[in-house]
């Protein structure tokens, strides 16, 4: 009997916002004009796939009449993202609302930098109780759910919340991918809470996403010193650290690291490795042209698992995932939309011939 045909390539739980960046690389204390965008981790995850005809799911929240919510719904439209969740009352002018990401551009020798203001931010109140969990992963049928270390660490609520999730979605069928992204900030005062959290998830998962420090500094796994000299000695430190990993969560198809070394702000050396059916796959760090690099490891991490839902050999979707991140970062949006595969296999080769 053949399988059933899965509604949705890609699903992942996220709390929407806007991003505002100055024009012209302007510093954010400078600029008195900026663009603003619809943005969050997890959407930018499913870009790629969207982008190439994929059809992909943002299980997400509203405030209730914002114009901020009809931007946000519109831009996600003009992905192809699909979108579910509920519009709340926002409850006065000190209650609910969409979290602010305000972040330059940097140039040269000056980094960009990044003021994430999130109070009052809807998404951390998401729970299994606002979506129809049975028809999405049972009746519709979902390939892939993702989860994000930041969703995951927003509040008490969306721990039990993605947690809850990513055993109903397993218990039919779905492939659950976690990407760790730790971040030091929503850790403060919860690490023991959130150990047994990402521990948790991680038992769930069968594809495993990190960079830098991330499996350390979430999963407690102590590895080799990942500094090693330069990116060679990087890459044989997360060997051993994703040896480590592999023996604690042996269950895990697919662990996937990226690897990156600033030159200046728009120069870096852009590497991945990925680790599969007890096979290593790498892609050596080599110079990449940079726009804006707030996106480049949610690039990676969306066109990895493109190429994972279509099938692909691992090196392929190495590649994919190289060359996601690579456009993600000669962009403004930090996110990649490819027009076609053949794109990102032409940016993997270096080549930025016209094509008529």
């Amino acid at each position: 009997m053949a399988e059933k045909i899965k509604r949705y390539a890609i699903a992942c739980p996220t709390s929407m916002g806007i991003r505002l960046t100055p024009v012209n690389r302007e510093s954010v204390h400078l600029s008195k004009q900026h663009i603003m965008q619809a943005t969050s981790a997890e959407s930018n995850v499913l870009n790629v796939s969207a982008s190439l005809g994929c059809t992909c799911l943002a299980l997400t929240k509203f405030v209730e009449g914002s114009p901020i919510s009809a931007f946000i719904q519109s831009e996600l439209r003009a992905r192809n993202i699909h979108y579910e969740g509920l519009s709340i009352p926002q409850e006065g002018p000190w209650g609910y609302r969409h979290q602010i990401n305000i972040a330059d551009s940097g140039f040269g020798s000056r980094g960009p930098r990044v003021w994430n203001d999130r109070a009052g931010e809807v998404g951390r109140t998401l729970s299994m109780q606002d979506f129809d969990i049975d028809r999405i992963f049972a009746e519709e049928g979902v390939g892939i759910l993702h989860i994000s270390g930041l969703v995951a660490a927003l509040s008490p609520e969306t721990s039990a919340f993605c947690t809850s999730l990513a055993q109903k979605a397993k218990s039919y069928g779905t492939l659950i991918s976690f990407d760790v992204n730790h971040r030091a900030s929503f850790w403060k005062n919860r690490e023991e809470e959130l150990e047994r959290v990402f521990h948790e998830l991680a038992l769930l998962s069968d594809i495993l996403v990190g960079n830098e420090e991330d499996f350390q500094l979430t999963l407690r796994l102590k590895g080799p010193d990942i500094g090693g000299k330069g990116l060679s000695g990087q890459i044989e430190g997360f060997k051993g650290l994703i040896s480590e990993a592999s023996s604690a969560y042996p269950h895990i198809q697919y662990y996937a690291n990226t690897l990156r070394q600033v030159i200046h702000t728009n120069e870096h050396l852009w590497g991945a490795m990925l680790f599969t059916s007890g096979q290593w796959y790498i892609e050596e760090p080599r110079p990449i042209h940079v726009l804006d690099r707030i996106g480049g490891g949610d690039g990676f991490t969306s066109g990895l698992l493109y190429g994972i839902h279509k099938g692909m050999k691992p090196e392929v979707c190495l590649k994919l995932g190289w060359a996601s991140g690579v456009l993600a970062v000669s962009t403004f949006n930090d996110y990649a939309s490819p027009v076609d595969e053949e794109e990102l296999m032409r940016i993997y080769d270096g080549n930025a011939r016209v094509k008529r």
